[in-house]
Formats: C-alpha cells, sequence, structure tokens
C-alpha cells in the first residue's frame, strides 16, 4: 500500500502531497524568513490541532522539530512569501484539507 508524505519545496514555495509515487495535491506556502529561515531535512507529524488560536489559522500540524509546524494563517496574504517565524503558513482552506489527508507519523522532507 502506497505511504502518504509530504514535500515541501522552499524555492518554489509549495508544500506537495504524494501516495507513493502519485502526486495528489499541491499548495502554496508562506515560509520563513531569511533571518528565521524554515528548516530543511526529514521531518513527520506529530501532532494535530484543530483552531490552535492566535495566528495558527485553522489547523496546526506539529513537526517533529520543535517548535515547528505546517498551520493556517489569520493572514492571507503572507501566503507565497518569506515572512513566518520558520513554520510552513498555507491558506486555511488547504490546511483543512491536507489535514484530513495526512496522519501523524506522516513524513515531511523540506528541501530548498
Amino acid at each position: 500500500m502506497p505511504q502518504k508524505r509530504i514535500i515541501v519545496d522552499l524555492s518554489d514555495r509549495r508544500l506537495y502531497l504524494f501516495d507513493g509515487d502519485s502526486l495528489v495535491r499541491s499548495y502554496p506556502v508562506g515560509i520563513g524568513r531569511i533571518a528565521t529561515a524554515t528548516p530543511t531535512g526529514s521531518l513527520h507529524i506529530v501532532s494535530k490541532s484543530p483552531n490552535p488560536g492566535g495566528p495558527f489559522g485553522a489547523y496546526w500540524m506539529g513537526l517533529s522539530k520543535p517548535h515547528y509546524g505546517i498551520h493556517g494563517t489569520n493572514d492571507p496574504s503572507s501566503i507565497g512569501k518569506r515572512v513566518s517565524h520558520g513554520c510552513i503558513r498555507m491558506y486555511n482552506h488547504d490546511v483543512l484539507d491536507l489535514a484530513g489527508r495526512v496522519s501523524i507519523g506522516t513524513p515531511v522532507t523540506i528541501r530548498n
């Protein structure tokens, strides 16, 4: 059975959801500023929280690197830009869609 996995490509500011080798969805994202860059490497989802409050929009998915996550935003104009403190920001409707498709343990690769 194919396994779902996420690839975040920082250079094109997109998050890709794969099931095995098949691309399921592609979403635009906001990423970390140069001074607070989004970390690269192999991570995985460790927590999922709807309605986390504050600037995190409709959903938070915590990553295995503490204090980093994939989350919604209360500032949709930030998507596609270098604006965060290292987290991966998504439109609220996109993060809700993604959260419904992945589970805790889903691998996340972040690359330049």
